[in-house]
């Protein structure tokens, strides 16, 4: 045993490199960081930054060694095998080092252009090369300059210092071996999740500020770039294509869909940005809180012919604007947040909330309130890097995350994080603490009502005989939200503060239909300070809500979103209209007339009527197909050109 090498001294050879490369990270960060010092301090995310900064190293060095360094003990039973290996080893990692410290090189100018790290536009200029690399000649001189040296030496110097310190005297035992190679595989993937959690780490976990660029510090440019790139698999420039129309024909019909006249829209270069006037404009404009439920379709609630399990809902439905009629744009979580929070209309890819060219500039509710003097935040019981919702948030207008760490002794904590009701008591606690002359917006997203369905024992009558049940989440659901309005009417925020409670989407979508559309149905009700009882039965869409609540807080703004003000009085005199996605079938309700679309297929019209969909054409087929047409290719190109924002000053 003594002519053979320690275990020790193979891991040795695999932690040169991986400080190397943190060392590098590590000065290039400082760096950025020293030369941004002003909006760091002002973000409070001097320590925070290096902290995450060397995790997200860690990350980066774990996806580059996962595999080789596993190898490396099998390739150390023998001294020649490892020779070629080191070999392998030498230019696998140079290459990498390369990468690195070329992104980092990079990053100043590309913050410089952009205000953060390199992103999915470094991605999409890498397919345009002849027009970047004259561009970079032209405008960056001098960074090429300054590439050019330290790249090269910094690959030079690397692959000698491999050469000479990647040495094993005597080979490995392959008893140690066989033993090695699970734990630095472990280790790898440990590195690579950094995280115990539900979720691995991801962009969001940074995402502690409202200024992006300070967040990006947190990370670095190669793993910035790598998750871009990952992201591009599910972006597909805004989903499948349903067909084809001409550009000015498709806005033309997205116009006159929004019900607005010409005067309204503003701007060329942004189809969609309109002026909408508040019938009454407050000094002192609402408050709002959404308040957006978890998987609670309408099958579930008493007040819209479903199950007794909402009696507090059923209540409040008497007691402010209810929505008799509203159908959820998809099947998850985020494509109810895009909706609600965006008013953006569904594609057949994930929601904005995920993809690349959303992260920021993109418009919300939260963005607009904030250039208005509101303090805007997202609380959630759960992880916030979920789907990444802190990423998309904090880009995208949001001032604050509160998430599941953040709640002292809650009083229930589940696989989602803690109880409707510790949200609501944080939530309660947090409108509580502003001054009657601040206003706020706040997105409070529930999660007790989510497989697999725990919630604390003794705050309900069970609906069913066994406890973690979808029925008897839903129950407690609601007795949770009971008790938050309850406590919300008798503080001093109520009187200035909308409520719109709604879901995110139905919890059960199945069925025999290519779209079953009675499982998009869900709840939405306004309450508040001021609000008259009403009930509106127009067929309407997630995407409407934001339209509705602006007018109604006392707020004229000009905004892109092509959703419909329910509460204007012509619309009664028009047939609603809703836009579902299910899968990659998209839905184009009007009325009873509804166009389904599908990719490679020609557009199919049905009438719903009784839970079921039977073919039909008629006289207004086609234009119906037009309408629906329209919308889905400019929700695809809005995405892809970034048309859905606010003009920055």
């Amino acid at each position: 045993m003594n002519d053979r090498s320690s275990p020790l001294v193979v891991l040795g050879m695999l932690l040169k490199p991986m400080l190397i490369v943190l060392m590098i990270l590590s000065l290039t960060r400082l760096g950025l960081v020293a030369w941004q010092l002003e909006r760091v301090q002002e973000a409070d995310g001097l320590g925070f930054i290096f902290l995450q900064g060397l995790r997200f190293d860690l990350v980066l060095l774990g996806m580059i060694l996962l595999i080789p360094a596993t190898l490396t003990p099998l390739m150390a039973i023998n001294v020649r095998l490892l020779g070629l290996w080191k070999r392998l080893m030498c230019v696998y990692l140079t290459v990498w080092v390369i990468i690195i410290v070329f992104m980092e090189v990079s990053t100043p100018s590309f913050i410089n252009q952009y205000d953060s790290r390199p992103n999915y536009i470094f991605v999409e200029y890498l397919q345009h090369y002849k027009e970047v690399a004259s561009t970079l000649i032209a405008q960056y001189p001098l960074q090429l300059l300054l590439a050019g040296i330290v790249v090269p030496l910094a690959a030079v110097s690397f692959y000698r210092y491999m050469k000479r310190t990647w040495l094993l005297e005597a080979p490995l035992h392959w008893p140690y071996a066989l033993a090695l190679m699970p734990v630095i595989l472990i280790t790898c993937a440990m590195m690579v999740r950094s995280s115990l959690g539900h979720r691995p780490v991801n962009p969001s976990t940074v995402a502690i500020s409202p200024d992006g660029m300070v967040n990006d510090l947190a990370l670095n440019s190669t793993y910035t770039v790598a998750y871009a790139i990952y992201l591009t698999k599910d972006d597909e420039h805004g989903g499948v294509s349903y067909g084809e129309m001409d550009r000015n024909n498709m806005l033309q019909i997205i116009h006159e869909e929004m019900l607005l006249p010409d005067t309204a829209f503003i701007s060329p270069e942004i189809p969609t940005l309109h002026r909408q006037q508040a019938g009454q404009v407050r000094e002192r404009p609402y408050n709002l809180v959404i308040i957006l439920e978890e998987s609670l379709g309408a099958e579930f609630v008493g007040a819209l012919g479903g199950l007794p399990l909402t009696p507090n809902l059923d209540r409040l439905s008497r007691e402010g604007i209810w929505f008799s009629n509203i159908y959820a744009t998809g099947t998850r979580s985020v494509r109810g947040i895009e909706a609600v929070v965006t008013g953006f209309t569904p594609t057949s890819t994930h929601a904005v909330v995920k993809l690349n060219k959303s992260q920021r500039g993109f418009f919300t509710l939260a963005a607009l309130l904030r250039e208005r003097g509101f303090d805007t935040g997202f609380m959630y019981g759960g992880e916030s890097h979920f789907d990444n919702m802190r990423g998309f948030f904090m880009g995208n207008g949001f001032n604050y995350v509160i998430d599941g760490k953040d709640y002292a002794n809650p009083v229930f904590t589940g696989s989602w994080g803690v109880s409707d009701e510790d949200l609501f008591n944080r939530a309660h606690e947090k409108f509580s603490s502003y001054s009657p002359e601040q206003p706020f917006f706040a997105l409070v997203f529930t999660s007790t009502n989510h497989s697999p369905f725990e919630f604390p024992d003794g705050r309900i009558e069970l609906h069913d005989p066994e406890k973690n049940t979808v029925n008897n989440a839903v129950k407690y659901a609601d007795h949770a939200l009971g008790e938050f309005i309850d406590r919300a009417r008798r503080s001093r925020y109520w009187d200035n503060t909308l409520f719109l409670i709604i879901a995110d989407h139905n919890s059960r979508v199945y069925g025999n239909s290519l779209v079953p559309i009675e499982h998009f149905h869900i709840p939405s009700l306004i309450l508040g300070g001021g609000i008259k009882p009403k009930t509106i039965n127009i067929l309407g869409s997630q995407i409407d809500m934001g339209p509705t609540l602006l007018p109604l807080m006392g707020i004229s703004s000009e905004h892109p979103m092509i959703g419909r003000d329910l509460l204007r009085p012509e619309l009664g005199d028009v047939p609603g209209r809703a836009i579902m996605q299910f899968n990659t079938i998209q839905a184009y309700m009007e009325g009873e007339q509804v166009v389904l679309l599908r990719p490679e297929m020609a557009p199919e019209t049905f009438v719903y009527e009784h839970n079921t969909l039977t073919p039909q054409r008629s006289d207004a087929s086609e234009r119906l197909i037009d309408k629906a047409l329209a919308h889905a290719l400019f929700t695809k190109t809005a995405y892809d050109e970034q048309l859905y924002r606010i003009p920055s000053e």
